[in-house]
């Protein structure tokens, strides 16, 4: 990792650990680390891609939104808190999306990568083309994006295609996530990473899980992905010892 990377890691780390505030409340602390991940995401994300060709990602674009999506507990409880906001109007109300949320989870419960693609689902967040929670969307659907529109399209129904994607974009979405994941560890909370209708499922159900995750509960427990946590804990331990 270039020294430079490293710094920045630590910067980000060290900005984490700082919001982890014991006598604080756990809405306002959770709300602070998420929206903090998302804008160190796209403050530099311009810098890292100005010689890159144009995305074809573009406002409207479902293609990619039915691919297994993992997410911090942070984010997931931030965009459960979204998701109550937005019921809270009538209009809001209207579209359902503590029902599609819940169904959505019945539906891809258990699944793989690789079956979560065959079987097509989209987002349950995605109404009409938009993602109606795209000012909270993760930093999994942020640090996902491509050069060619019709790849995409054919990888998504099923065609085994080389699709060209955004290094610096899977690269800066590492750094953040793992910065958060690295305090999140070392203020001793639940850091995995959790299925995204899963997790949000189970916020929904039970507003009490935020502040039982904030008091070291892995609240979100039944939903943790296959993640190496032994390895991940080790690789934060060697960039902690670098001087």
């Amino acid at each position: 990792m270039a020294d430079s990377a490293i710094s920045f890691f630590r910067s980000m780390e060290a900005g984490f650990s700082r919001m982890l505030r014991p006598d604080a409340e756990a809405g306002a602390v959770i709300d602070a680390l998420a929206t903090q991940a998302f804008d160190w995401f796209e403050t530099n994300i311009a810098m890292h891609t100005e010689d890159q060709p144009q995305l074809a990602c573009d406002k409207g674009c479902p293609t990619c939104c039915s691919l297994r999506v993992t997410a911090t507990a942070p984010e997931i409880f931030l965009m459960a808190d979204y998701i109550r906001r937005v019921e809270a109007s009538p209009s809001g109300a209207a579209l359902g999306l503590r029902e599609r949320v819940l169904t959505a989870f019945a539906g891809t419960r258990g699944l793989g990568e690789q079956d979560r693609l065959a079987l097509a689902q989209p987002c349950p967040l995605m109404i009409e083309g938009m993602c109606i929670l795209h000012p909270v969307r993760t930093l999994a659907c942020r640090g996902h994006a491509a050069f060619d529109v019709q790849g995409c399209r054919a990888a998504a129904a099923g065609e085994d295609v080389e699709v060209a994607i955004s290094e610096p974009h899977l690269m800066l979405r590492g750094l953040v996530q793992n910065a958060l994941q690295s305090a999140l560890r070392d203020a001793g909370l639940a850091w995995g990473l959790y299925e995204l209708n899963h997790g949000l499922a189970l916020a929904l159900e039970d507003p009490a899980r935020e502040a039982a995750w904030y008091a070291g509960e892995d609240s979100l427990a039944p939903t943790i992905t296959e993640l190496d946590m032994d390895a991940l804990g080790e690789a934060f331990d060697r960039l902690h010892a670098i001087n």
